[in-house]
């Protein structure tokens, strides 16, 4: 019997010998039943303008990234009266402070939790709030534009990191782009006459973004060997050009601009090769010391589409069309090098700028999605725009099986694959409901020959979830906004526990 026909239940009990054949590190709790390697990472994720802001004792013009496009969108009066942008309003100062708190915050991750990783994000807009960055043509160039204060924070962050043993794994672009590149309110107002359009302006994007990535790259490289380009490169599109909705919206939160759409998609491919390009050259420290390469990455959300109506004859192709769209057109294009511009289906020829940039998959995985059909589709240009997503159910349907099925969808590519985001708002989710059903799958990927080399939960503390401010929980630890005081979950007992034990 393979090991992908065991049932589910005993997948908990598959030892990986092979993964961790000739490693002589010393568990903490030894499990002769481990389901994971001893070389898996385990960490918690959190973004920068998610967790920095809300600091407890330090100023607002301190703690705040307020050169942000999203600090604007969730900040400025205008468009928190909009009802279009779905924002509640919520004050920033509700957020956890990690800008302050990073320390205790590293250390709960390290001590309370086990962890050996963590995934964090730079802010472009901190380091760079001002416009007279674009000026440069060259890192070098660029280097005396970036402000000292957070280079100073950034690098008293990751030397935080190594001294608690935390793997770094840095998100060099966690949505946020700098208001002097995109001025998402004035975009929101009237997308073709802006002009600081963010992803929509490629080639001035594209090259201001990989100058930020070498910058990056060479001044924390020393601390830093594996990076991530961009995060949910899709959601921006989905939430930002064709469906900003209460479960989601972004800057600038137009809908129906399928050509926009689909042009800021393709200027995120090419932005992430560009970038990919930027670390490689600049980043040539071994930061660690295991004598392995540096390595960049990028971040994807996949989800599960199924038909929401299992007796409609179409219902399969629409969810086909709907997983190419969601889950693989960026995949596709960053790991082969090859567009489909019409969204038909039809791969054009590898493009060579495009190809060879990619040393790892970043999965973030919450829910499965029911697709309806739609005659005619979203445009008559794009035939596989034929599809409407269902989600009256929200973003966070739990289906654990869709953790395994998303890891083999990316395995195709050939490629070390990390969980880069895993988690859940539902407060009555445990560990026995939620965690080991989801972590079996990674199990079972594993078993069965998958390269998954980690897993990060979604995420440390509350935080400030976009549009929704602080109205989602989901940490491991609550946190109260009034005292910043952390109190740690049952589930983050249950991580803490399937952590040390590297298993079930």
């Amino acid at each position: 019997m393979r090991a992908s026909e065991l049932p589910s239940r005993l997948l908990f009990l598959v030892p990986l010998v092979l993964a961790s054949c000739g490693d002589s590190t010393e568990d903490p709790a030894p499990n002769p039943n481990a389901n994971f390697p001893k070389t898996f990472l385990w960490g918690t994720a959190v973004a920068g303008f998610q967790s920095d802001m809300g600091c407890p004792t330090l100023s607002a013009d301190t703690c705040e990234d307020r050169a942000s496009d999203w600090y604007q969108w969730v900040s400025d009066p205008d468009l928190i009266a909009d009802p279009t942008t779905y924002v509640t309003g919520e004050p920033l100062a509700n957020a956890p402070g990690m800008f302050e708190l990073y320390k205790e915050d590293l250390a709960r991750a390290k001590n309370e939790l086990g962890n050996n990783a963590m995934r964090v994000s730079i802010e472009w807009s901190r380091l760079f709030p001002d416009a007279d960055a674009e000026d440069a043509n060259t890192v070098d160039e660029l280097v005396p534009h970036a402000k000292p204060e957070a280079v100073a924070y950034y690098r008293a962050l990751f030397s935080e990191m190594k001294r608690l043993g935390l793997t770094p794994l840095v998100t060099l672009n966690h949505y946020t782009l700098p208001l002097w590149i995109h001025d998402g309110k004035a975009c929101h107002a009237n997308l073709d006459t802006c002009e600081d359009r963010g992803w929509l302006d490629g080639p001035r994007i594209q090259r201001a973004i990989a100058l930020y990535a070498g910058y990056c790259a060479r001044t924390f490289g020393d601390h830093v060997d594996l990076w991530a380009t961009l995060n949910e490169p899709f959601a921006t599109v989905l939430a930002g050009y064709v469906l900003p909705s209460a479960e989601r919206s972004h800057p600038p939160g137009v809908q129906f601009r399928i050509p926009e759409a689909m042009a800021v998609l393709v200027n995120q491919i090419v932005a992430h090769a560009r970038m990919i390009d930027a670390v490689r050259a600049e980043d040539k420290v071994d930061a660690d010391g295991d004598g392995k390469p540096v390595r960049a990455g990028t971040v994807v959300n996949i989800a599960i589409f199924q038909p929401k109506d299992p007796s409609d004859p179409d219902g399969p192709a629409a969810a086909r069309h709907a997983s190419w769209v969601h889950n693989e057109l960026f995949l596709e294009g960053v790991a082969t090098g090859r567009l489909d511009e019409n969204v038909d289906g039809v791969l054009e020829a590898a493009r060579p700028d495009l190809v060879g940039r990619l040393d790892w998959i970043g999965i973030n995985y919450y829910t499965s999605i029911g697709v309806t059909t739609f005659p005619g589709g979203l445009s008559p240009d794009y035939a596989w725009l034929d599809f409407f997503p269902a989600v009256d159910d929200g973003f966070f349907v739990s289906y654990p099986q869709g953790m395994y099925e998303s890891l083999a969808l990316a395995n195709r590519f050939g490629l070390p694959m990390i969980v880069t985001e895993n988690g859940t708002p539902d407060a009555a989710a445990t560990g026995d409901s939620f965690l080991k059903p989801h972590l079996a799958s990674v199990a079972r990927a594993l078993a069965e020959g998958m390269p998954v080399e980690g897993y990060f939960f979604w995420t440390l503390v509350d935080n400030y979830e976009w549009n929704h401010g602080m109205a989602l929980k989901l940490g491991l630890f609550a946190l109260d906004p009034a005292t910043k005081g952390r109190t740690l979950r049952p589930m983050g007992e249950a991580y803490r526990d399937i952590v040390r034990a590297r298993g079930f």
